[in-house]
């Protein structure tokens, strides 16, 4: 196994010798260095005791380059799916996401055997009485801290462990920092994983769940009315006073993404309001390392497809599928759509079986996830199986970057 290491300098005035440890704890980095100390005079490059004497620091970091993690992020707004997609990603790699033991108990981060998933609404630089007081709000730039995302992501890719802020969302207070140490897959999820390029550069892979304004809205409307016993119009103002820096700041992000799961009213319901039938796009960037896109029946054609009611029971309005290459952004993509419902979810190995490049392990491994989290939010729609195909890429994925590391001839899963 390789090791990486990386150095620096820092020079330092003294006055007498002595031994240092430098840490970074603005970044909130833990990490190991080894520092060597040398003392010179600046004006005659002697040795000496005294006044006026500058030390030179060297630092040395190392990690053992398997043990780096595969760095994955999730871009969306609030109220959109991404806890739910979390739940089925870290099912993919096995073992239940689950808070951090013993830590605080209104933590965002979710760890797993094999995943620890963070919550970039920990990057806030303003609490919530200093977002009301600064008229600004939580999809801004300016209430969120990315220098100190990008040190810690990058720490984190680099094998250090960090210690993260927490803003809890109860409160709407800044809580004291938690330790989050590397793990084989670390996702990041929120409002702007894709926004600071610098952040953007350390992703591995990405996504953006691309919610419609009509399905968004009818969300909403379901939730905070039925739920929460919100007036309508209260619920129109939330999302028309978030409107403008969505589309400032949060939904540019998905021309930067890997794939696009993108939910809109379904075309099979003329005049649809209710947002219970949805239309699903997974949208799939061509050319992305490692990551070959699924395709329906024949890659590269163009399809639509309305599967056989004997096979598949549906009822009204039914299912209709399409696949076939586009252009997203200026981008060469694949795109699949699924439009509709399942009524028996055990009946999804007839679509499975027509679905290429899955990257599962064996037949019939996307209905087993699929009837494994039967009651989780769109399992009976392409939002719930689209979620599930991306996590078994992601998952390919990992494997085929841990293999290379390895030093192993690799090649993506064709199933």
């Amino acid at each position: 196994m390789m090791a990486i290491c990386s150095a620096h300098t820092t020079t330092i005035s003294l006055r007498s010798p002595c031994t240092t440890t430098v840490s970074n704890a603005a970044a909130g980095l833990v990490q190991k260095q080894v520092i060597f100390l040398t003392s010179i005079n600046r004006r005659s490059g002697s040795r000496r005791r005294g006044g006026g004497v500058s030390r030179t620091l060297l630092q040395v970091s190392c990690s053992a380059d398997g043990n780096k993690p595969v760095v994955i992020g999730l871009a969306a707004d609030s109220g959109c799916g991404k806890s739910t997609f979390m739940r089925r990603l870290t099912s993919v790699f096995g073992g239940a996401a689950e808070p951090p033991r013993g830590g605080n108990p209104d933590s965002n981060t979710l760890i797993s055997d094999t995943t620890t998933v963070i919550c970039l609404d920990d990057y806030h630089s303003l609490d919530r009485t200093g977002r009301k007081e600064k008229g600004v709000t939580a999809l801004d730039p300016r209430a969120n801290n990315f220098d100190l995302m990008y040190e810690q992501v990058k720490a984190i890719k680099q094998g250090q462990a960090v210690q993260k802020p927490i803003y809890n969302h109860v409160t709407g207070l800044l809580d004291p920092p938690e330790l989050i140490t590397p793990p084989k897959i670390f996702v990041i999820e929120g409002l702007h994983p894709m926004f600071d390029e610098r952040v953007r550069d350390l992703l591995d892979f990405s996504i953006y769940l691309d919610i419609s304004d009509e399905v968004k809205f009818a969300w909403k409307i379901q939730r905070d009315m039925a739920e929460r016993g919100h007036s309508l119009e209260s619920i129109k103002a939330s999302i028309e006073a978030r409107k403008p820096d969505f589309d400032a700041y949060i939904d540019p992000q998905k021309q930067y993404a890997d794939a696009v799961i993108e939910v809109l009213p379904t075309q099979l319901i003329p005049d649809d309001d209710e947002g219970k039938v949805l239309r699903v796009k997974l949208i799939m960037k061509e050319g992305v390392d490692k990551f070959n896109p699924v395709y329906l029946f024949d890659e590269g054609s163009t399809i639509s497809w309305v599967p056989c009611g004997r096979k598949l029971t549906c009822s009204y309005p039914g299912i209709k599928f399409a696949y076939g290459p586009d252009i997203y952004f200026g981008n060469e993509v694949s795109v699949l759509e699924m439009d509709g419902q399942f009524d028996r979810l055990d009946e999804l190995i007839y679509v499975e079986s027509h679905l290429s490049n899955l990257s599962t392990k064996f037949y019939g491994e996307v209905t087993q996830q699929m009837l494994k989290h039967a009651d989780f939010p769109g399992s009976n729609n392409g939002t719930g199986l689209f979620q599930t195909i991306v996590g078994l890429k992601i998952r390919d994925l990992y494997e085929q970057i841990v293999a290379e590391r390895a030093g192993a001839p690799v090649e993506a899963a064709k199933v």
